[in-house]
């Protein structure tokens, strides 16, 4: 049996302010009571309104830790990610968002961190100690995290190229990283548009993949990414992702 270690919460030094906007905020008993019912709301509203499909759902490993790497074109991406986790997992998962467009009010950051769960990540300020926070956190707790590596929303619907940081958050490590592609979401709700219409979402899982023996350092953080984003544009092309 192992040793029974009292670990301090990681938030237990910030204020309530303060833990929203954090990256080290700790799900604590209002986000597991929200975390069902989010579930259960996300999962009915994208069932309803835009038929999401999830194929290669088999693909998802059966605990933590792991990270889901998808394109990203619209704000339904991550609700769409967070409906395919089994319920059970769901309050552990983190969509990573920008911090300037999520957390810059009270309202907002409330929003995102009791709703959503997310977790911030600051686009204009973000220090290398951010994405080393996320990688010991991800080890450590273990968790789950969303991630879409593009950076931002596109404003095209066609997807960007990948930016190194989700190799800095996975790279000589094995937590698995599960590629998945999103068709639809764009239709739904584009960038320029304040509320989403009707039109369906598809949602494609590929294979997990992990990169233990890739060095972490710039190289390999490149090459992660690299290999990442072609996975997902093989994941838009195939037509038989179960496989």
């Amino acid at each position: 049996m192992d040793e029974w270690r009292y670990s301090p919460a990681r938030d237990l030094d910030l204020s309530s302010g303060q833990s929203l906007t954090s990256v080290r905020r700790e799900a604590g008993l209002p986000t597991a009571i929200l975390s069902g019912m989010r579930w259960l709301l996300v999962r009915g509203y994208l069932g309803l309104a835009h038929h999401l499909q999830i194929q290669g759902r088999h693909h998802l490993p059966h605990r933590l830790p792991l990270v889901l790497v998808a394109n990203h074109a619209s704000h339904l991406d991550a609700l769409s990610l967070a409906a395919a986790m089994p319920l059970a997992m769901n309050r552990h998962m983190f969509p990573i968002a920008a911090g300037d467009t999520f957390f810059e009010t009270k309202a907002t950051a409330a929003f995102a961190s009791l709703f959503m769960n997310a977790l911030p990540m600051w686009r204009r300020q973000c220090g290398a100690h951010a994405l080393e926070d996320l990688r010991t956190r991800l080890l450590e707790e273990p968790c789950g995290y969303i991630i879409f590596p593009e950076g931002t929303r596109s404003r095209t619907g066609r997807m960007a190229a990948f930016k190194p940081g989700v190799g800095r958050l996975v790279a000589g490590t094995p937590v698995p990283v599960v590629p998945c592609h999103l068709d639809g979401a764009f239709a739904a709700l584009p960038p320029h548009r304040h509320w989403p219409r009707p039109a369906r979402i598809r949602l494609r899982m590929g294979p997990p993949k992990a990169y233990p023996g890739v060095a972490n350092d710039r190289e390999g953080w490149r090459m992660i990414a690299q290999d990442l984003e072609s996975a997902i544009h093989g994941l838009k092309t195939d037509s038989n992702p179960d496989s």
